[in-house]
């Protein structure tokens, strides 16, 4: 990527100030950044941004809400549906019609891009649909031979969820949204022989006039009664969920960790133990970075790592994927594969971050 290189992203986001920070370090001119908001505007920036030989790196539309309107309005039109208010900051809403505007913007962009030869792209749009579909990665993951947590599939309501854990003699699960990014709206559910139900999750329920509203929270929010549970699943469900088997993740003295790794050119490099209190260890929940070899034994290392080059087979035209791990007894499985896995500042492999390693790799 020493040559020229546009992004596909938010000016001003972290994400672009430290690729710019990084491509300064190795004394590279300034990636050219072309504005979501504008591409989904007026498409023909795209060629005329790419007219040298060069590479593009497209970044999460997230950043910037207008252009994350944009993508919800078009995934509704999609989906013919009226046309949505924009979400409050945090709230979780209609996130399967902002997937269908996303996908249908993928798919253009490639389209684009197949008229573009001389460009090279660091992980390929119709990779980047599959990995945010967080339902149809696992299974592609799986059908790759990638151990995965055992997927019962979509839930279409509470109801369907208490039949699922029947059907399967299961008292626990996870409920993921389908299309969300990180944790936002993960539940983490379980019930004793009692009856006595628990969903933990980061999505905060509120009632008000109408239906239910979730909004994503840095707290985990714990509901027990059936009412607020059911109201969280369906409201939830009505986005799209699915569910998965429930997988212990391990400990580190009173707190759980997974593992985040990064894969450049399909070889692991940046890792990173993701560690606390509650089950949903994401960073971005404030929970706390630890060093992954220290909690390691050698086979769990070796599992780790020939875990993550098998997940980046899977994803061919992919060059920088993040891998969210669960390691335990010398066996990994891969909970989740994200197509912008990088953000992980300060985080070193080989004495340079993510952003130095994938300008230095290319």
């Amino acid at each position: 990527m020493a040559t020229a290189l546009t992004l596909l992203a938010t000016q001003g986001s972290k994400r672009v100030r430290l690729m710019q920070a990084a491509r300064a370090q190795l004394r590279l001119p300034p990636a050219q950044v072309l504005e979501w908001r504008d591409w989904l505007a007026r498409p023909d920036l795209l060629p005329a941004a790419l007219r040298q030989l060069g590479w593009l790196k497209i970044e999460p539309p997230g950043d910037d809400p207008g252009a994350h309107l944009l993508l919800l309005q078009a995934g509704c039109r999609l989906l013919d549906r009226a046309p949505m208010r924009a979400p409050e900051h945090g709230e979780l809403l209609a996130m399967d019609a902002w997937f269908a505007g996303f996908s249908a913007a993928m798919a253009s962009l490639a389209a684009q891009l197949a008229d573009l030869p001389q460009v090279r792209v660091v992980n390929a749009p119709d990779e980047i649909s599959r990995m945010t579909d967080k339902l149809a990665c696992q299974r592609h993951l799986a059908a790759h031979g990638v151990p995965v947590p055992f997927l019962l599939g979509p839930v279409h309501d509470y109801a369907h969820m208490q039949e699922l854990l029947r059907q399967h003699g299961l008292d626990r699960l996870y409920l993921k949204p389908r299309y969300g990014s990180s944790a936002s709206g993960v539940v983490a559910y379980r019930r004793n022989k009692a009856g006595r139900q628990q969903a933990t999750t980061s999505a905060v329920l509120q009632h008000g006039d109408g239906a239910a509203r979730l909004m994503n929270s840095k707290r985990m929010a714990r509901y027990e009664t059936q009412h607020d549970i059911a109201a969280l699943v369906d409201a939830l469900a009505a986005q799209q969920l699915y569910a998965e088997a429930w997988l212990n993740k391990p400990r580190c003295g009173d707190s759980h960790y997974d593992l985040r790794v990064v894969t450049l050119a399909g070889q692991p490099a940046h890792r990173v133990a993701r560690i606390g209190q509650h089950m949903m260890t994401n960073l971005h929940l404030d929970n706390r970075r630890g060093d992954a070899a220290s909690l390691l034994n050698e086979a769990d290392l070796a599992a780790l790592e020939e875990t993550a080059a098998l997940a980046a087979r899977a994803f061919p035209a992919s060059h920088v994927t993040g891998y969210d791990l669960v390691v335990r007894h010398g066996q990994a499985h891969v909970l989740e594969a994200n197509a912008f896995g990088d953000l992980l500042p300060g985080l070193l492999w080989q004495g340079v971050d993510t952003y130095t390693a994938q300008l230095a790799h290319a």
